[in-house]
């Protein structure tokens, strides 16, 4: 029994012992390593220079008469060498680089486009016939949206959100599909204008005073420094309704369509093949269930907004308007008659 154990016991000391060293430990021993794996070749025939054998042998030298820390250095220089290794990708697309830094409406290419899938349509099976001056053809029977006409009306779309924005006007974004949240605010930022993202409560626009009396409401001068003196005025005004209206989704926002239409609220949507142009004002045939192309139109269209705003705080720092100022006057009298309130304090003056 005893001898077996101390055989045992022998014999592992010999395993360890045989046993090779780890792969980054190799190289640090300061000894002097005897090359006698290196074959043997006949000088005459293979010039020192010319020996592929030579320079290994070389370095291995080199790296024994450094110390372990100069030895440990060159194996992570050589580690993270080895790391950086592969093809490198200069261009990748990232999908929060759409919403966080929109391009111009001036930027907008047909590559553009077509990597955010706007020109792919419906079933043909599905398609309204008022979308076949935006149709460029059909593929495996689905429709395909020309992207020449999605640009121009893009452009058109771009250029009218500009202006409104320059002259002052209140600009509503309106995206209530799921993904389309980050989008619209963004857009809403850029623009300085107002965001729906959840649902559009009916009868904002037709009954606004009822259902958005409540909201508070502020006058600005033209460089949007709140003015606080005519808080008081604002009391007996009506809701204010926006200028513009921007739907990434028209067909789950008939009854906001329907409102705008009612009040010669201008509109500006995304219709795709199944949807009906005559809806909104302003349409821009692309694709509405892609998020990738509704957030690129999303922040092309704040980007002109911002454009517009940007213009119109120059002009108001130079002293000039691209709209006539309201007085205080005008800021009491009542917005249907035109005339003072009955028992306000304009009114009693006039008659006395």
């Amino acid at each position: 029994m005893i001898v077996r154990k101390l055989c045992v016991g022998q014999s592992r000391q010999l395993l360890a012992l045989n046993r090779r060293a780890p792969a980054y430990t190799r190289f640090l021993s300061t000894e002097t390593p005897v090359d006698t794996a290196a074959p043997t070749l006949p000088k005459e025939s293979i010039a020192p220079a010319e020996n592929p054998l030579h320079e290994v042998v070389q370095a291995s030298r080199q790296s024994a008469q450094v110390n372990p820390r100069q030895q440990w250095g060159e194996l992570e220089k050589r580690r993270h060498k080895f790391n950086n290794l592969g093809t490198s990708v200069q261009e990748s697309y990232d999908p929060e680089d759409i919403i966080r830094n929109p391009p111009k409406p001036s930027d907008v290419t047909l590559e553009m486009l077509l990597a955010a899938g706007t020109h792919l349509g419906h079933s043909t099976s599905r398609w309204n016939p008022q979308n076949s001056r935006y149709i460029f053809g059909i593929r495996e029977g689905v429709h395909i949206i020309s992207l020449d006409v999605t640009a121009a009306y893009l452009r058109r779309a771009a250029k009218v959100v500009e202006e409104v924005a320059a002259r002052g006007g209140i600009i509503l974004f309106a995206g209530t599909r799921k993904g389309q949240k980050r989008a619209v605010v963004r857009a809403a930022e850029l623009a300085k204008g107002y965001h729906i993202f959840e649902r559009w409560i009916p009868g904002s626009l037709t009954n606004g005073q009822q259902i958005l009396g409540h909201c508070a409401t502020k006058v600005v001068n033209a460089m949007d420094q709140e003015l606080p003196e005519f808080q008081a005025d604002l009391a007996d005004r009506g809701s204010v309704k926006p200028d513009l209206v921007v739907v990434l989704n028209p067909l789950e926002n008939v009854v906001l369509l329907h409102e705008c239409g009612l009040n010669n609220v201008p509109t500006i949507g995304i219709v795709d093949t199944d949807a009906d142009p005559t809806r909104v004002t302003y349409p821009i045939p692309a694709n509405d269930d892609t998020l990738r192309g509704t957030c690129l139109i999303a922040g092309i269209l704040g980007r002109a907004g911002e454009a517009g705003q940007k213009r119109r705080l120059e002009m108001a720092a130079q002293g000039k308007t691209a709209y006539e100022p309201i007085t205080a006057r005008q800021l009491r009298l009542d917005p249907l008659t035109g005339q003072a309130p009955p028992g306000s304090e304009l009114e009693k003056g006039k008659q006395g």
